[in-house]
């Protein structure tokens, strides 16, 4: 018998496994060998940095400029990360100036202000007189040629000098740095903004020349009037160019660019010379001219041009300028010196200043806010008044179309339309108790709950639960996106992210985007068609574009029904929700209020039958208010302008409200009419309240029977009269 083991098939060497072997073994020496020159040779290093050791008191210092080394080159990386988004705006080209002329005009035809201007009217820094580059340089930066950019000596004589007197009382801001601010950031006070600014004014000295930063640093600066510029501000003040400027005049232009709107001597004259006298002090303080040399511009102030008291709507312009360079280019425009007709009522809009500025100067202190925007719409759409912030010459920056805010509860009137026009009525009941979507679980004001109530009760108390279960639980899986698109179909255009705190108004947006929502509702349901612009025309009279004939027709946003429904919650919060203050004296009005988190920002957002209107106040720097609310400042603010806008008008009713709701027959201004079974009256039954005397009445309507029935005086009759 054979051996099975004999017979067997012999087995192959397994190469794939000596390979493996040879590989691990390479491995391991190489590492071991690396590893062992590594060691080595950080001992040589560290042998070689033991002769530089300190020992001893010296020590200490070398310490601390090792730590503030490294703490520097932190800070560095983390500065170039802050101003990495600045440098994305300077690729742009932002030594081109528009090439557009633009003449604006309100809506009655009157010359309101002017914008842009073309490039070859600007002065070349070596044509202008040397008595003003010499005014603008002692006032403004007098190390301007020895720094490059950033003033460090400059900077901390400033901190000193402010340190001394408890406040600011000296910038520490170069010329550079002021340039990069208007060339490309807003007057924001933060951090965030002065790191981006110093980046920027190093950057600028990198690509320019000294007199090429000077020259574009006064071309650019804005001087008061609704000029920028001082070529402009010449010949707005003095109706002189440039070259002419006596040096007494210089120092007036040179004493306008710390605070334009405070100095400019159009408006205060014996404030701009007490300004133009310091800057007659800067020159011979530092050394640029003798005492003999300015004591003549001392004795002989200049004198301005008498423009009145003309005050240019300056935000609303800053707008109109945009919306027609963007309809140039749309419509390929030839003539580029152009005529704009605007929507802006100079009387409302001098009604909506006087009642921001009238607000903050009563409750600003009080409620801790320093800012406000407005904007004002008439129904059908056109723009008549815009407030974009408290001083125009202390901040260019437009808070009515670019600040974005949180709008809190007055961004809950998309939620609202959302489920009226899915069926729900104002009487709809609705559950209010405690509500989580995911890790969220909002809550209402108080921290209290109303149980089962109905949804115009809901939005007239505010109540937070509401239009987030309504998302949730009504809406389907895809209530947020729902909502945002609601908000765009509205006129919001401000990009809408999408979180499940929507409903509650936690995505920022403009306050010209609320009143364009707003406006929504007086006319229907359907879009607001918001402008500012009617017409457009070249200098010879052709019209280039027209709104009416141009714009495209109001598409429906709302419903019929849905708009009706939202018409008759909105009318009620007034009067017996969280907007009381907001009512206006015989007209009925209808709004939303809104207040953020922490108190940041309070909203409010109404209309009546002829105008819609948001308004917003807060702190540039996000800083909280105190407990100012949607209902107060804004809301009092709201009735002020809309108090003056309806006198004298034909009053417009709101759409679907057929009856006043019983809550408001109670208020003195409804006149005792028959009521209904639930205790309304009808719409027509509000009444303004008398403007004049009886007596007063029946003269005016007197002299306008009189002034009807008389006949026209012939020309023949005029003659005759005259001889």
């Amino acid at each position: 018998m054979t051996d099975s083991g004999d017979n067997a098939p012999k087995k192959k060497p397994r190469l794939k496994s000596h390979f493996f072997l040879k590989l691990d073994a390479w491995l391991d020496s190489t590492l071991w060998n690396a590893g062992f020159k590594f060691v080595d040779i950080w001992e040589d290093i560290t042998i070689f940095f033991r002769r530089f050791r300190v020992k001893g008191w010296k020590r200490i210092p070398v310490e601390l400029m090792g730590e503030a080394l490294t703490w520097g080159a932190i800070g560095m990386v983390a500065m170039l990360a802050l101003a990495k988004p600045a440098f994305e705006i300077a690729k742009t080209d932002w030594r081109r100036k528009s090439d557009f002329a633009v003449t604006f005009l309100d809506r009655y035809g009157n010359t309101i202000g002017h914008r842009g201007i073309i490039h070859q009217d600007s002065v070349p820094i070596d044509e202008l007189p040397d008595h003003l580059v010499k005014a603008v340089l002692a006032t403004e930066d007098r190390r301007f040629f020895d720094h490059f950019g950033i003033d460090f000596l400059g900077l901390f004589r400033a901190m000193v000098t402010n340190a001394q007197a408890g406040g600011v009382v000296q910038g520490g801001s170069t010329l550079t740095q002021q340039l990069a601010k208007n060339l490309f950031l807003s007057n924001e006070r933060s951090i965030d903004r002065k790191i981006k600014e110093a980046f920027l004014a190093l950057w600028l000295e990198t690509r320019m020349t000294k007199k090429e930063i000077l020259a574009l640093y006064l071309d650019r600066a804005y001087m008061g009037g609704g000029t920028f510029g001082a070529a402009a501000a010449a010949r707005f003040y003095f109706n002189k160019e440039l070259p002419d400027l006596t040096l007494a005049e210089s120092a007036m232009l040179a004493g306008l660019f710390k605070a334009p709107a405070k100095y400019a001597p159009h408006v205060n004259l014996p404030a701009a010379r007490e300004r133009a006298n310091v800057v007659l002090t800067n020159l011979v303080q530092g050394g640029l001219m003798t005492e003999g040399e300015v004591i003549e511009a001392r004795r002989h102030p200049a004198s301005v041009v008498d423009r009145g008291n003309a005050e240019a709507p300056d935000f609303f312009l800053d707008w109109a300028y945009d919306e027609t360079l963007k309809l140039a280019r749309e419509k390929n425009f030839a003539d580029h010196t152009l005529v704009v007709r605007t929507t802006v009522d100079m009387n409302l809009q001098r009604a909506a200043e006087q009642a921001v500025e009238s607000g903050l100067r009563q409750y600003g202190e009080t409620y801790r806010v320093k800012q406000g925007a407005l904007v004002m719409i008439e129904n059908g759409g056109a723009v008549r008044a815009m407030v974009g912030g408290r001083d125009y010459g202390e901040s260019q920056f437009n808070r009515a179309t670019k600040a974005l805010r949180q709008p809190g509860s007055s961004f809950k009137i998309y939620t609202y339309s959302l489920a009226m026009e899915k069926g729900l009525k104002p009487t709809s009941p609705i559950s209010d108790s405690p509500i989580c979507w995911g890790n969220w679980c909002p809550g209402n004001y108080g921290n209290s709950y109303a149980g089962r109530i109905d949804i115009q009760t809901a939005i007239a108390k505010s109540i937070n639960t509401i239009p987030v279960r309504l998302a949730k639980e009504k809406f389907g899986k895809d209530g947020i996106q729902q909502i945002i698109d609601e908000a765009k179909k509205f006129g919001v255009e401000t990009p809408i992210r999408k979180d499940v705190t929507i409903p509650l108004g936690s995505s920022e947006v403009t306050v010209l985007d609320q009143a364009t929502a707003y406006a929504v509702f007086p006319t229907g349901g359907f879009e607001s068609r918001r402008h500012g612009i009617t017409q457009i025309m070249d200098y010879d009279g052709k019209v280039l574009y027209d709104f009416e004939r141009d714009a495209p027709p109001a598409k429906r946003v709302l419903s019929q029904q849905a708009a009706d429904s939202m018409n008759q919650m909105l009318t009620r919060i007034p009067y017996v929700g969280t907007a009381r203050k907001a009512q206006v004296d015989g007209v009925l009005t209808a709004g939303k209020t809104g207040t953020t988190q922490a108190y940041r920002d309070a909203w409010f957002g109404g209309y009546t039958g002829n105008f819609a209107a948001a308004i917003w106040f807060g702190n540039d720097d996000y800083t909280s208010s105190n407990n100012m609310t949607g209902g107060s400042l804004p809301a009092m603010t709201f009735k002020l302008l809309m108090d003056y806008a309806h006198q004298g008008i034909e009053l417009r009713p709101i759409p679907g409200v057929l009856e006043i709701p019983a809550e408001v027959t109670k208020k003195p201004d409804v006149v005792a009419a028959k009521k209904t079974e639930d205790g309304a009256v009808p719409a027509e039954a509000f009444i303004r309240p008398r403007m004049l005397s009886v007596m007063g009445t029946r003269t005016v309507r007197k002299i306008g029977a009189l002034l009807k029935d008389a006949k026209p005086l012939k020309l023949q009759e005029k003659v005759a009269s005259a001889e």
